[in-house]
């Protein structure tokens, strides 16, 4: 599909051409047009899964309404949150509906015009991996770079990743060149923050709490609700902020 100029300025190349003058000068789009352009090959298509989810439908109606109200709120000024590099982190047990909610940020982002890459953690480093295999496609300074340079970047079951030396010096690669560039991040994991941090180092959750507002995702597994077992009661949640004292 041909893009088109969102301000209705060029035919979506980004530049503008004065016939009478002959000279050309960029669009305001032009830095959305490099954005687009430098995203190309990261994954950026919503699951088939979640392609449907929305606020009013299942298994979003099931989780409590005050962590969905939370994200409602997010997606809402979706715009305003990516351009302050403001992210969101989301945790708790298997089953609440983590990836539901990222999902819905990640739709909300991508509706918005925004670039936007979605990896669970797991996949995102096996294509990390493979920028070093004899005749990759590209080398691991370009996909950093284009993981740097999306206006959003959704990291799934962060902590699910068994952990080495390189696996942390990749993730916290990932974290930081977009905690300097302050790009906005959405991640989920079933981790609390102590234990994730053992699990992914210091140093990368350090920056992760200062780029997220910590959302807790309480509740039943929804997965199990869907063969009638009983739901437990759990405390409503609110954004958390850790005494890092």
């Amino acid at each position: 599909m041909a893009r088109t100029c969102p301000f209705s300025l060029c035919d979506g190349s980004g530049i503008l051409v004065d016939e009478d003058t002959r000279t050309s000068s960029y669009c305001r789009c032009r830095s959305q047009v490099v954005a687009t352009a430098r995203a190309r090959g990261l994954s950026a298509v919503i699951p088939k899964k979640y392609a449907n989810l929305s606020f009013d439908r299942a298994p979003v109606t099931t989780i409590r309404d005050s962590i969905v109200s939370y994200v409602r709120r997010y997606v809402r000024d979706v715009d305003a949150k990516i351009d302050a590099g403001e992210g969101l982190w989301l945790y708790g047990p298997v089953g609440t509906g983590k990836t539901s909610l990222a999902m819905l940020v990640s739709k909300a982002a991508l509706d918005a015009g925004r670039t936007v890459a979605i990896y669970s953690l797991p996949r995102l480093l096996a294509e990390i991996r493979t920028t070093f295999d004899d005749g990759s496609e590209h080398s691991y300074t370009e996909l950093l770079d284009r993981l740097t340079g999306v206006d959003l970047l959704h990291i799934d079951d962060v902590g699910a990743e068994k952990t080495s030396p390189w696996v942390l010096e990749q993730l916290y690669a990932m974290i930081n060149a977009r905690y300097e560039q302050e790009r906005a991040v959405i991640i989920t994991t079933n981790l609390e923050r102590d234990q994730l941090a053992e699990q992914i180092n210091e140093r990368t959750v350090s920056r992760l709490e200062e780029m997220c507002e910590v959302l807790p995702v309480t509740g039943a597994d929804l997965r199990r609700q869907t063969f009638g077992l009983v739901e437990e009661p759990d405390p409503v949640a609110s954004p958390v902020t850790w005494d890092r004292a």
